[in-house]
């Protein structure tokens, strides 16, 4: 059973940072692309950048500079660090681990990230 299981969300003051981690077990981890994705209340999910096996990254403009992710392949986790952070990044946050060649695509549960006064 796939489980993706991500920590780190919170409340935090404009300009600060966070850490987002997801865990991965169930998979073979080093075959999947990892992504994280956001959702804003009212608003589609999107997504805030990937990972692939061999590390290369993709981001959405609107994180380009601030947000950074990483994977570990022997820990099986992924990160995403938040820096400069803005109220507009104020959603939840899902890991998300997708291999196309086999037509699997899985998410996490979500961690809320709060940017605020």
């Amino acid at each position: 059973q796939v489980q993706l299981v991500e920590s780190g969300g919170g409340l935090v003051q404009p300009g600060g940072s966070l850490r987002l981690s997801c865990a991965a077990s169930g998979l073979i981890f080093r075959f999947y692309t990892m992504g994280w994705y956001r959702q804003a209340p009212g608003k589609q999910r999107e997504l805030v950048a990937f990972i692939i096996s061999s590390g290369l990254t993709n981001y959405a403009d609107s994180v380009k500079g601030r947000f950074t992710i990483s994977r570990d392949n022997v820990k099986n986790t992924v990160l995403l660090q938040m820096n400069s952070l803005k109220p507009e990044d104020t959603a939840v946050y899902y890991c998300n681990a997708e291999q196309t060649a086999w037509g699997q695509n899985y998410w996490g549960q979500g961690t809320q990230v709060t940017v605020s006064e």
